[in-house]
C-alpha cells in the first residue's frame, strides 16, 4: 500500500487506481484499500466515484479515514456562495 499511497502523493491516479482495482478484486474487505482508491479519484475531481468509495471504506469500517474524508468533500460539494449563483 505505500507503493500505492506514493504514487497518489506523485499525481500518478490513473496507475494507483488501476493498482487498487487489482487489490479490491482479491481483498474487497480492505476498507484502506476504498480509502485509497477514493483519495485518487478525488484527486482526478471524479468526485461521485471518490464518495462512493468512501462509503464503502465506512461500510466495511466505521472507523476509517475514510469518514472524515467524506465529510470534509460533502462539504466542500455543498459550498454555496450565493454572490456567483444568484447575482
Amino acid at each position: 500500500m505505500n507503493d500505492i499511497k506514493q504514487l497518489i502523493y506523485d499525481g500518478k491516479l490513473d496507475e494507483a487506481i488501476h493498482l487498487l482495482d487489482i487489490h479490491i478484486t482479491e481483498y474487497p474487505a480492505d476498507d484502506n484499500a476504498w480509502y485509497l482508491r477514493g483519495n485518487a479519484y478525488r484527486k482526478k475531481a471524479n468526485f461521485q466515484q471518490a464518495l462512493n468509495n468512501y462509503l464503502e471504506a465506512m461500510a466495511l469500517n466505521p472507523n476509517s479515514p475514510a469518514a472524515q474524508a467524506h465529510v470534509m468533500l460533502m462539504q466542500i460539494l455543498d459550498y454555496n456562495n450565493n454572490d456567483v449563483y444568484n447575482p
